[in-house]
């Protein structure tokens, strides 16, 4: 009978060691609760930082090798009028050292920034006077502000 005390303690240890108690659930669910908070709180600067290295990656990497080839092969940068258009089919008049087209793009057709607003393009540049602006109005969707995003 006595063997029978341990062996019967020994299994109330063990059913014991098995199961959370009520204090370690509970913090566990404060711990997510804290976690969930920051996430919930810091959402849209997390989101917001994602968008504007997305259009910083536009306007700084992805088209610059389009519009420096576009250069090479016709002397010149696009011009406003033509924008970035030129770089996808061929403005008239210049069909013949056009060599396009120099991006490779999904359906061969201009993103819009994250914001949903097309990019703007002007060559000359006001800020790149010797080349090309190239930016995204940011989030406040307004040009000439300092949320603009551009090539500068």
């Amino acid at each position: 009978m006595d063997g029978q005390n341990q062996v019967s303690g020994f299994e109330r240890h063990q059913r014991k060691r098995q199961a959370f108690t009520l204090i370690e659930m509970l913090v566990v669910l404060a711990i997510l609760g804290l976690l969930l908070a920051l996430v919930a709180v810091n959402f849209d600067t997390i989101f917001g930082r994602g968008q504007e290295a997305v259009s910083r990656m536009f306007v700084r990497d992805t088209v610059k090798t389009g519009l420096a080839q576009y250069r090479l092969d016709l002397g010149a940068y696009p011009s406003s009028s033509e924008g970035l258009e030129a770089l996808l089919s061929a403005p008239s008049g210049k069909t013949e050292h056009w060599k396009g087209p120099y991006l490779d793009l999904p359906g061969n057709k201009l993103p819009l920034d994250p914001w949903g607003e097309p990019y703007q393009y002007t060559s000359p540049g006001a800020k790149n006077v010797a080349s090309y602006d190239l930016f995204s109005k940011g989030p406040d969707k307004i040009s000439g502000t300092p949320d603009d995003i551009g090539n500068w």
